[in-house]
């Protein structure tokens, strides 16, 4: 019988062969007059001077990601990625501001980045692991990133290496401001989706929307003031457990001068595990920032039975309790939103959710009002 964390991997793995398919031996769909580019173009017919077209196969003018990034040299770049599964980590540097991506076929499940390295895993020069930062198949630190219609994943999994102990396997950290993501998937174990800024003191702002994120332990989690808006969260079989809890969808960070961490709204959290398998949080607060005070609210969103109700948030560390941080709820539906135990669901009041909207989280960047969002 399959697991389910390596039918997970599947999961990401036959979108890929989907891709394959649709880009054919060779470059079929580009054989049958399609531009494998979609409506964007192609090298011969740029959108602009400064659109850039990546192919596995040979017919952009880079076959990796990577590539296409190191060119993007400077501000205001797109990147159309065709179809593929492009195995490779990417890291886009903070003097490459405005940069765009483009999933060429405008179905993040064609277009998947990923890679697998963990916490744990020995770097090749021998100098130690990678540690959490350096497993991101992804990382971002530029300002106004945006990225449309992508898959990030990171493919590491803990049965195909118990001896390692580290098992944080990032899918991508995100540390810009302004950083939006459009009907992507962000795919993992966990910490899958690092929503960080690239310091301290720096409040990034980062929107999700449309967007699907799967994972086990902590799998969002960072000091970013984060916004996820029609979002899907989906919380994973474990089979190396005996029992509850499995992990924690959210791990908020959020620096105690930030006046806005995370807020999850208009969104949904399923399950593959069984019911109340799942806390809904915990704070963290890390050994780089212990005066943090973790901040999270979630509203409006439907929570499944995977989610415990009666407790639905808990502590990562004792000197630390969730109730000294900045947790609260607003109209919630579904099991797992159940109030049974008031005191373990903060609520906010009517007047009290009006200043945890997605404008007050962003002030003056709307990315919402983009096409398609």
């Amino acid at each position: 019988m399959t697991s389910p964390t390596r039918a997970s991997r599947r999961s990401f793995v036959v979108a890929s062969v989907g891709a394959a398919l649709a880009l054919g031996a060779g470059g079929t769909a580009h054989a049958r007059g399609r531009s494998p580019f979609g409506r964007y173009g192609s090298p011969s017919s740029r959108l602009d001077e400064r659109t850039l077209y990546v192919h596995p196969g040979g017919l952009g003018d880079h076959t990796t990601v990577q590539a296409a990034v190191t060119a993007a040299n400077g501000s205001g770049h797109t990147l159309v990625v065709a179809p593929g599964t492009y195995r490779e980590t990417v890291a886009v540097s903070a003097a490459r501001t405005e940069l765009t991506w483009l999933g060429a076929s405008e179905d993040a499940r064609d277009v998947v980045i990923v890679y697998d390295n963990a916490n744990g895993t020995q770097k090749p020069d021998g100098s130690g692991p990678y540690g959490t930062t350096g497993s991101a198949t992804t990382t971002v630190q530029a300002d106004g990133f945006t990225a449309r219609d992508i898959t990030f994943a990171n493919d590491w999994l803990r049965a195909d290496h118990p001896e390692i102990t580290g098992t944080q396997a990032v899918a991508i950290k995100v540390q810009g401001d302004r950083s939006a993501f459009l009907h992507c998937r962000f795919l993992g174990h966990q910490d899958t989706l690092y929503a960080d800024s690239i310091a301290l003191t720096a409040f990034a702002r980062q929107y999700f929307a449309h967007c699907y994120v799967e994972g086990d332990v902590d799998f969002v989690f960072g000091r970013a003031t984060a916004v996820f808006e029609h979002c899907h969260f989906r919380t994973l079989e474990r089979t190396d457990l005996a029992g509850a809890p499995y992990g924690f969808v959210f791990a908020p960070s959020t620096a105690v001068a930030n006046p806005r961490g995370y807020l999850v709204t208009d969104s949904r959290v399923t399950s593959e595990a069984p019911d109340a398998y799942y806390k809904l949080a915990r704070p963290w607060v890390p050994g780089s920032d212990p005066t943090a005070r973790p901040m999270l609210t979630v509203r409006e969103t439907r929570l499944g039975a995977g989610i415990d109700a009666v407790e639905p948030y808990t502590n990562m560390s004792a000197g630390y309790p969730w109730q000294s941080q900045r947790f609260a709820e607003y109209r919630n539906s579904g099991p797992g939103a159940e109030i049974t135990v008031p005191t373990n669901r903060p609520q906010l009041t009517r007047a009290e959710a009006a200043s945890h909207t997605r404008r007050t989280y962003l002030g003056d960047w709307a990315p919402w009002s983009r096409e398609g969002c």
